[in-house]
């Protein structure tokens, strides 16, 4: 366990990066296995969302600086709500513990970003992709990444989680993310055992459907518990899943890179349909019909 700490306490960020980068090759692999999703507007589609990893990564410059004085203020005077147990000597509690606050408070980061016109505008440019595949794990609005940071930072103050543990938490996050957005489906018994814990790619689809109040459920990050603990869990069959926003219509051959960056500045926010609203549009061309079983 020791050896485990002093890694994820000195984790070069190159290792992070390659984490991300190997996991979504193997998701992508997965996803084009049988050729369905193997065409070039895949690949334009990929590169737009891509793209948002160098904004994120000039946004990372600045916040990051922030999040780690705030990781060594509470290590330097043991603060925090997970610090006030006696879990120093437990490093397996510490951890423990450290992620199940952290992963209930971004859930509260997740439904925040729903709730709050000024902060959807941003997070609707994640929203607005009508064909979700690893790459849309990317998509992620400067904007966004800069309010993310900045909740995130908030988050280790009050929680206290050590720098080790975030950056432990960390890695299971990013292949948790990846493959919740993946073109994927897991068969629907083992999703059933699987979704009582874990956000899985079925669950993680219907939060990415078009219409209200999909679009507002499953807000889970690495855990689906905080979704059926606080009544936001829904379930939808794949051929009635349709990606995308209603309210925003992008194409699905794909909008420019600089399109998708003056989204949240374009007029008001993207609007939201009332949560009573049901479901009456078929599933197109870009909805789940066409995703691969991962079982076969």
């Amino acid at each position: 366990m020791q050896s485990l700490i002093r890694y994820f306490a000195n984790v070069p960020d190159v290792h992070r990066v390659l984490l991300l980068t190997v996991s979504i090759a193997f998701f992508w692999w997965l996803e084009h296995a049988k050729s369905l999703v193997a065409t070039g507007r895949s690949w334009h589609h990929a590169l737009t969302n891509a793209t948002f990893v160098f904004t994120g990564a000039v946004v990372q410059l600045f916040f990051g600086y922030a999040l780690l004085n705030t990781l060594n203020w509470t290590a330097h005077h043991h603060w925090g709500l997970v610090r006030l147990l006696p879990v120093d000597q437990h490093p397996v509690l510490d951890f423990a513990l450290s992620f199940l606050l952290l992963d209930l408070l971004e859930y509260v980061y997740h439904v925040f970003m729903h709730r709050y016109s000024y902060l959807w505008r941003f997070h609707a440019v994640h929203h607005a992709d009508p064909a979700i595949d690893v790459s849309t794990v990317l998509r992620e609005h400067p904007g966004e990444t800069a309010i993310r940071l900045a909740f995130l930072t908030v988050w280790v103050f009050i929680s206290g989680i050590t720098f080790w543990a975030l950056m432990a938490r960390q890695f299971i996050q990013i292949v948790s993310n990846v493959a919740a957005h993946a073109h994927l489906r897991l068969p629907e018994q083992l999703d059933r055992v699987l979704s009582w814990v874990l956000v899985t790619p079925n669950m993680h689809h219907v939060h990415h459907h078009e219409k209200q109040p999909y679009t507002d459920s499953n807000y889970g990050d690495v855990l689906s518990i905080w979704d059926r603990l606080f009544g936001t869990f829904r379930r939808m069959r794949a051929e009635q899943i349709v990606f995308g926003l209603d309210t925003v219509n992008e194409p699905v051959e794909g909008v420019s890179f600089g399109h998708l960056l003056m989204q949240p500045f374009q007029g008001r926010p993207t609007p939201k349909l009332p949560a009573n609203i049901p479901i009456s549009q078929p599933a197109s061309a870009h909805s789940m019909a066409g995703t691969t079983n991962i079982d076969a």
